[in-house]
């Protein structure tokens, strides 16, 4: 019994180039000081000067930031967007971005309304009963203003802040859009694919420009636009150390493979996923992730070990999840394998939130991606397979234009001519121009005779040129191959105990099993037409 290859072994054979980037970047900006009642009542007591800790005073300071921003957008003609609650504001975006010709500035602003932690003043009393002011934090629904800009050397990102003190922030980038920018300047040559690439001049000196993105360039960008946009914090208040930082809250990295045979993708990885829908097994993502997993009532390792299949529209994607770390793979833009690390919580792996963790994060995510391709089985090659039954069945178009007919699996003659090989397969001085006319008649239920020279010579050549025959040398006889024997046993047997059993069966009026099924399956299909208001 023939082992099955891992997915990585396989696509040693079938990918162009590949390359390791980190993609999507969810992060916090946030001052450290401000982020707990004591601090915001020392801000308040110390650097405000009241004497009264209570959040009465930030108020004025929320409002001139909300007119800040809207001052901005005015007085820069800079399109306003109110979200409507389940909005895509990435759809919305992408709008923007189409029509935009400069090589950086801010797409528009909008403004939504989200769940976000603030701090407010609340009554408590002391054990005489006499009130006083205590600050908490609590969750509230409050204005968010996100500022969708373009940036030289990232592209597209966003900065979102909340519209009350401290102002906590989010910032999203891409880092394979930050690579793209970085090669264009490099004068790297290369072809586009969605946030990847499809093709590039130079893999080695891509890869070596994906690797220096890093804490420093990211912090660039933050105090760049900081600087640039209404900033809600004044000079005053940053001298005094009241100062943004960024912290990961949501880390994408990726490894794009993509493939000489882009129109076999497809199939690669629909096989991927059959083989493989074990992979949310416990032991399995231990391997995954090079982490112990225990199951116990004591030492019990939190999340969902599962594998989950999800399909939007036609494009199928693998889940793996490991705590609230996933990884994600699916077959992008017809093109490439696609696998993405995405970690949710940098405490998974024992590593803080803090900017400085980018390096040590990104080798783990790296490593999981590589693990998952080591981890998963393939019972066959797809891309392989697909391109035999091409090789075997389709037409031969040599480079002059000259065209060689195919042999296919339906064709009664293509047939009768694999049929054949069998028999010629034990003729061990080979067979001639005469033999296979005889046989081919009879084949075909035509008399001796029916097949001429010519036409014998024609089925000579489409065998040979497919190579499922060779000619003896200095001779006018042929052998049949042995990829000429392996090929006709199969498809023949294909052809007479599958495809006319199956199709038999399928129109049978006594229903049978596979009768029955193509009945459930078509019920199904209706009952979701109806359901989907399609029925015709």
């Amino acid at each position: 019994m023939t082992l099955p290859r891992t997915v990585a072994d396989v696509l040693s054979d079938h990918v162009t180039f590949e390359v390791e980037c980190i993609d999507r970047m969810y992060l916090n900006v946030y001052v450290p000081q401000l982020q707990y009642a004591t601090g915001l009542v020392s801000y308040i007591h110390r650097h405000l000067g009241m004497p009264v800790a209570s959040t009465a005073a930030l108020a004025p300071i929320s409002e001139a930031f909300t007119q800040a921003v809207r001052a901005f957008a005015r007085d820069r003609n800079i399109p306003w967007v109110e979200f409507a609650k389940g909005q895509r504001k990435d759809d919305i975006a992408h709008e923007f971005l189409t029509g935009f010709a400069g090589s950086e500035g801010v797409l528009f602003i909008g403004r939504a309304q989200e769940k976000s932690t603030i701090f407010r003043t609340r009554k408590r009393h002391r054990d005489d009963g006499s009130p006083y002011p205590w600050i908490a934090a609590e969750t509230a629904v409050i204005n968010h203003f996100y500022f969708y800009c373009v940036d030289a050397d990232f592209g597209p990102f966003f900065l979102k802040f909340a519209s009350y003190f401290p102002f906590n922030a989010k910032l999203c980038l891409n880092g394979n859009e930050w690579a793209k920018r970085q090669a264009t300047q490099a004068g790297l040559g290369f072809t586009p694919l969605d946030n990847a690439f499809a093709a590039v001049d130079d893999p080695a000196c891509l890869q070596a420009i994906c690797d220096t993105l890093g804490p420093a360039q990211i912090d660039r960008l933050l105090r760049k636009w900081l600087a640039r946009l209404p900033h809600p914090f004044t000079r005053a208040d940053r001298a005094a150390g009241y100062r943004y930082d960024l912290s990961i809250l949501q880390a994408e990295f990726s490894l794009t493979q993509t493939l000489d045979k882009p129109t076999c993708g497809r199939i690669f990885f629909e096989q991927v996923i059959r083989d493989n829908l074990d992979l949310g097994r416990p032991d399995r993502v231990s391997l995954i992730f090079g982490r112990s997993i225990y199951r116990g009532r004591k030492n019990h390792t939190p999340g969902v070990f599962a594998t989950r299949v999800v399909t939007h529209g036609v494009t199928p994607s693998l889940h793996v999840y490991y705590k609230t770390t996933q990884i994600k793979q699916y077959h992008k833009q017809g093109q490439a394998l696609r696998t993405e690390t995405t970690i949710n919580q940098t405490r998974d792996f024992g590593l803080g939130k803090r900017l400085t963790n980018l390096a040590a994060l990104r080798q783990i995510g790296y490593t999981a991606n590589r693990r998952l391709l080591a981890v998963q089985r393939l019972s066959h090659d797809p891309i392989t397979g697909t391109d035999v039954l091409h090789a075997t069945c389709d037409p031969v178009v040599h480079d002059d234009g000259t065209h060689v007919a195919g042999l296919r699996v339906t064709d009664p003659r293509a047939q009768a001519l694999l049929h054949i090989l069998l028999v010629f397969r034990m003729h061990p001085r080979g067979f001639l121009n005469k033999d296979l006319r005889h046989l081919l008649a009879e084949h075909l239920g035509r008399p001796p005779g029916a097949i001429t020279t010519g036409q014998a010579t024609y089925d000579l050549r489409r065998l040979r040129e497919h190579g499922l025959i060779e000619r003896i040398p200095h001779t006018h006889r042929y052998q049949v191959t042995e990829t000429g024997l392996r090929h006709a046993m199969f498809l023949t047997r294909v052809h007479d105990r599958m495809l006319r059993t199956g199709l038999a069966e399928l129109n049978d009026p006594i229903r049978t099993r596979l009768g029955k099924a193509a009945d459930l399956y078509q019920a199904a299909i209706n009952n979701l037409a109806d359901r989907a208001g399609i029925a015709a």
